[in-house]
């Protein structure tokens, strides 16, 4: 059909563009539309697994100096968790300054259900967290198909293969054939994502409506603002430092970001962003580690959410906060958004778990029930980011380990 363009960038646009119309003007049937990106969804997530695990493996299996894994990891986690403190403290701030819980009608505060999301901020903390890394079995870490189990498995595995070294090097190129054929089904999975992106915004606007913004427009609108200014300013500012464009890389993954804001999910890129990475230098071993690690640990958008929600729920009850509290809050915050970062949902469960620790329950837990009606708008935003935010610290880890072989994508 010659009308239909053979960039994707561009189906993907128009898919947006007729779910957001179609949505508005057909709001019962948009509703009815949610099947399409929850397909779509399964459908990536089929692979994910078995490109993490090959990746992985294939990644740390070809490293001849097994420090080289310790020096990757060691440098992700620390960038991790100095950018998310970043993005956390600007979330504090700007939401400090524009002040949008301030004079919010709290009348139906109550009318919406919060346990689900209570009842798992009590059984997932920390310890927890980290026992869910260890899968049952093999097999129930790909069954499960949860990322920390998955990465678990494929490090000892990539190990192991390290180890033993020439007697299982004809697994390596079984690995390495078994991977391509598997990138070639998100090639043909991702031909799916323009129906899938319009399902999406049709279901969302159809759903929620653009009306149901107008009570939380400001916190939306902030929401927007602090995460573009963190792209830009933060995420550009390292991009300076190590010598790429933060404007070239999102035009290099602008793909990726139009899927992943259709969809609000960040999973939908993760097969393509991975092979992306590698063809603009990247090594296979940095991209196979910081981005299924990063998609756990670094969750910048998240972070900016969380911090943002936590003083607008402050702001709507009325609840003055000094400057110590709010550095307490900025600490616990770094603590819970690890704690549930693998758990579905997290977003809710992590924000009230860092309410629920602030002493005497100074902000109370029932406000996330003010974030309900537009968590779907923000959830866009902040995958997106989480998006970037990997994509950069991809590319960061892999100049300071010198193993990025600039290809001019950036």
């Amino acid at each position: 059909m010659r009308f239909v363009p053979k960039n994707l960038t561009v189906r993907v646009l128009i898919g947006l563009v007729l779910g957001i119309l179609f949505g508005c003007f057909f709001p019962e049937m948009g509703a009815e539309l949610k099947f399409l990106p929850d397909f779509f969804i399964r459908l990536i997530k089929l692979v994910i697994a078995p490109i993490i695990f090959f990746t992985v493996s294939l990644g740390i299996g070809g490293m001849e100096d097994m420090k080289q894994l310790g020096r990757i990891g060691g440098k992700a986690f620390l960038y991790f968790e100095i950018v998310s403190t970043f993005s956390l403290a600007l979330g504090l701030v700007v939401v400090h300054w524009l002040q949008p819980g301030a004079g919010f009608d709290l009348s139906h505060v109550h009318a919406v259900d919060i346990s689900t999301y209570t009842k798992a901020e009590s059984t997932h903390g920390l310890i927890g967290f980290f026992g869910s890394m260890i899968p049952d079995n093999l097999v129930a870490a790909f069954a499960k198909g949860e990322m920390l189990p998955i990465l678990l498995v494929s490090v000892l595995f990539g190990l192991a293969i390290a180890r033993i070294g020439v007697p299982v090097r004809p697994l390596i190129q079984t690995f390495e054939r078994l991977n391509r054929v598997f990138f070639g089904i998100v090639e043909l999975i991702m031909c799916l994502s323009p129906v899938a992106v319009f399902g999406a915004m049709a279901y969302t606007i159809g759903k929620f409506g653009l009306v149901s913004l107008l009570p939380l427009g400001k916190l939306v609108a902030s929401g927007y603002l602090t995460m573009a200014l963190f792209v830009v300013l933060v995420l550009g500012g390292i991009g300076l430092y190590f010598k790429f464009n933060i404007f070239k890389v999102l035009r290099y993954i602008k793909e990726e970001i139009f899927l992943v804001l259709g969809t609000a999910s960040s999973e939908t890129a993760l097969p393509t962003l991975m092979g992306k990475l590698e063809k603009a230098g990247c090594s296979k071993s940095v991209v196979g580690l910081v981005i299924p690690t990063g998609y756990s640990f670094n969750l910048d958008g998240t972070s900016i959410y969380l911090a943002m929600s936590v003083l607008f729920i402050a702001q709507a009850y009325h609840v003055p906060l000094t400057f110590f509290q709010l550095l307490y809050i900025l600490g616990i915050m770094m603590l819970t958004s690890k704690g549930a970062a693998a758990v579905p949902g997290s977003g809710f469960i992590t924000l009230a778990a860092t309410l629920a620790s602030m002493p005497g329950q100074l902000i109370p837990v029932a406000g996330i029930a003010l974030l309900l009606g537009v968590d779907r708008f923000m959830s866009e935003a902040r995958s997106v980011t989480n998006l970037i935010g990997n994509t950069v610290a991809t590319v960061v880890v892999a100049k300071m380990e010198g193993e990025f072989l600039d290809q001019g994508a950036f």
